[in-house]
């Protein structure tokens, strides 16, 4: 491993972690993380085939999720070298360029996700509390815009992250918990002085997840309000059936993630598998049931994948 600032990234190499005890089970694990990739891949691949191909779906709200899915296909493509080459070909080093990249995307993309999950809360909020000017506020350019300043965000927030880690000088044991690289996992092993980085990531983390859950949850409140003023209880049921994707969307993503930054912080006595399996549920729950979810609830896009699938079976 390194021992300095200049020759850390030549030299310094991490040991990836799967599950203890399990290292003999590779078919088993390939069978499980294949099944995963391949209903995420397929799951989101298919319902941006479906929008693009169906013109009564060209509107904000499903623009919103085209971007969630094509995110979701990103974070696969961030985690599946490393997760695969872990868990089913038992290929455990990484060099210490290829972590930074690695850790970069991940993080890029999960706050990507965070900030699309609050413009999709915006587009409900709209479509619910204001329908009069829903069309006048969401076009299809400013929601274009929204999408591209969400990316911008959290481009700008992440590229720190890595830089500052570099100048650290790496001397302690270089076992990760996760078969990937993380930030706060990465953050426990330099030598030197890491306040300034943690305080850095606690902030970015407050500025991304913190703001944008309060902000999703205050549109709920005031979506909620709106909705126990309409008198008639079907027009209650399908205001609330709209922004039932959405919310498990939401708590599909935050969940996992708050579970994983409680492990980091408070649970250090926690046996290892602990770490390895809150990790594999925080990067793979959101992409794989996010389409699941939307296909069922969502009645157009049911109904336009129902009729892909028969299609595929008669051919």
């Amino acid at each position: 491993m390194g021992d300095s600032r200049g020759n850390a990234s030549s030299s310094l190499s991490f040991i990836l972690t799967g599950f203890p005890g399990l290292e003999d089970s590779l078919y088993w694990m390939f069978i499980l993380l294949g099944a995963l990739y391949s209903v995420s891949i397929l799951g989101n691949s298919l319902i941006l085939v479906i929008i693009k191909e169906e013109q009564s779906l060209h509107q904000p709200m499903y623009y919103f999720l085209a971007m969630l899915s094509i995110n979701d296909l990103c974070v696969n493509c961030s985690t599946l070298p490393t997760v695969l080459g872990t868990f089913c070909f038992n290929i455990r080093e990484v060099d210490f360029d290829s972590c930074m990249a690695q850790m970069f995307f991940i993080h890029l993309f999960s706050w990507t996700e965070s900030g699309i999950l609050l413009a999709m809360s915006f587009d409900r909020y709209v479509a619910i509390c204001n329908p009069l000017r829903y069309s006048a506020l969401l076009t299809g350019s400013s929601t274009v815009k929204m999408g591209l300043a969400v990316l911008v965000r959290s481009f700008i927030l992440i590229l720190p992250v890595p830089l500052l880690l570099r100048r650290l000088p790496f001397c302690k044991a270089n076992i990760l918990h996760h078969a990937y690289c993380l930030h706060p996992d990465l953050i426990r092993l330099p030598c030197g002085d890491t306040t300034f980085n943690s305080l850095f990531g606690l902030s970015i983390l407050v500025s991304t997840f913190g703001v944008d859950s309060l902000f999703i949850f205050l549109s709920y409140i005031l979506i909620l309000r709106s909705i126990l003023t309409i008198v008639s209880q079907t027009g209650r049921s399908k205001a609330l059936n709209t922004c039932v994707s959405h919310i498990c969307a939401v708590l599909i993503f935050y969940i996992p993630m708050v579970g994983v930054s409680m492990i980091h912080r408070y649970g250090k006595q926690a046996p290892p598998f602990i770490h390895t399996l809150m990790s594999i549920i925080y990067l793979f729950m959101p992409p794989t049931l996010n389409p699941i979810i939307y296909s069922i609830k969502t009645k157009e896009i049911h109904k336009r994948m129902v009729k892909m699938l028969s299609r595929a079976k008669l051919c």
